[in-house]
């Protein structure tokens, strides 16, 4: 009796299966306009991404960690101003995702192809923690897994302060935020 419950243990842990971030990048998208150019997407872009993820019967435990201070745009005014008024950088450097759940995903995994997914988790921005769902799609290949997904939301869910500026006239109170990470299997 005792063989039979180690095996349903080995079975559990064999279908658990547990990921890391090899690479990634995320990005904010904002629609501004602006004096003399017009309606543009501002687009903020860091490779600074870290994070592990863990699925085992439907459920997620993980966490990952995007370092805000390394947001860049096409304008430094911009950036600057986004790291001391909007996000505050110096009290609140990083942003988090703690996943609860994964929608879409087959058990068991497949080693290819394609996968439309929903992800619903805890996102936290400055000092405050909101439940969110990005929408997208997980590649498999082999050891690694491609995502990519989108979230958006307005800028008084998190308590920010949307930007203000001379040279911007207006600033949709809509944030679009995008991930693409590539997940490989520990």
């Amino acid at each position: 009796m005792r063989w039979l419950a180690l095996v349903q243990v080995l079975s559990l842990t064999a279908l658990a299966q547990s990921f890391e971030v090899a690479s990634g990048e995320a990005r904010y998208r904002v629609r501004e306009q602006l004096v003399q150019i017009g309606i543009t997407d501002a687009v903020g872009t860091t490779k600074a991404v870290k994070g592990q993820v863990a699925l085992q019967e439907g459920r997620v435990s993980g966490e990952f960690v995007v370092d805000l201070r390394e947001l860049r745009s096409d304008q430094s005014r911009r950036d600057n101003y986004l790291r001391q008024n909007t996000l505050q950088t110096d009290r609140f450097p990083t942003a988090t995702f703690r996943p609860k759940e994964v929608r879409g995903l087959p058990s068991p995994l497949p080693q290819s192809g394609k996968v439309a997914v929903q992800v619903v988790g805890d996102l936290t921005i400055r000092d405050v923690t909101e439940e969110v769902v990005w929408e997208g799609e997980a590649e498999f290949r082999g050891q690694e897994v491609r995502v990519l997904l989108k979230t958006e939301f307005p800028f008084e869910r998190f308590k920010l302060t949307q930007p203000r500026v001379a040279v911007v006239l207006s600033v949709e109170n809509r944030i679009r935020l995008e991930v693409e990470l590539t997940l490989r299997r520990r």
